[in-house]
């Protein structure tokens, strides 16, 4: 008896492979995903201290500083004749990155800033001269 051979053309497994493949990325992205959103619910959920703190020499330094209000981001603004100065916010809805600059004027002089988020974050920056601005940046 002979053997009758293939019944047809064979099938391709290229079109397989490739929707296999592409489930698996789509997977890897939602669980991707998912994690992140977990963590920034937890982090956004929490209470957070943050402490700005200016020292120097300078008169007339511009302080630059993001404050969260209910989930809401805003900058807040002061000019500060004297230093030293420290403020402190505590907030809900903290997402980091924020940013914190003291900016001098025309007369000039020295300046350096602080910041420090309960969780240990802390940054640091000075300037001097005139027009000069430190920036404490990425906490």
């Amino acid at each position: 008896m002979s053997d009758p051979g293939p019944s047809g053309p064979p099938r391709r497994q290229w079109p397989q492979v490739v929707l296999l493949a592409a489930l698996l990325v789509a997977a890897c992205c939602a669980a991707v995903v998912g994690v992140l959103a977990g963590a920034w619910s937890r982090e956004s959920a929490g209470t957070v201290r943050i402490t700005y703190e200016v020292t120097g020499t300078a008169k007339g330094v511009t302080l630059t500083f993001p404050v969260w209000r209910d989930g809401r981001l805003s900058t807040e603004r002061v000019t500060v004749r004297r230093l030293p100065w420290a403020g402190e916010v505590e907030t809900r809805g903290f997402l980091k990155g924020g940013s914190f600059s003291a900016s001098l004027g025309r007369s000039g002089g020295e300046v350096a800033c602080a910041v420090t988020v309960d969780d240990g974050t802390y940054r640091t920056a000075s300037a001097a001269g005139a027009f000069a601005t430190a920036v404490c940046g990425g906490f």
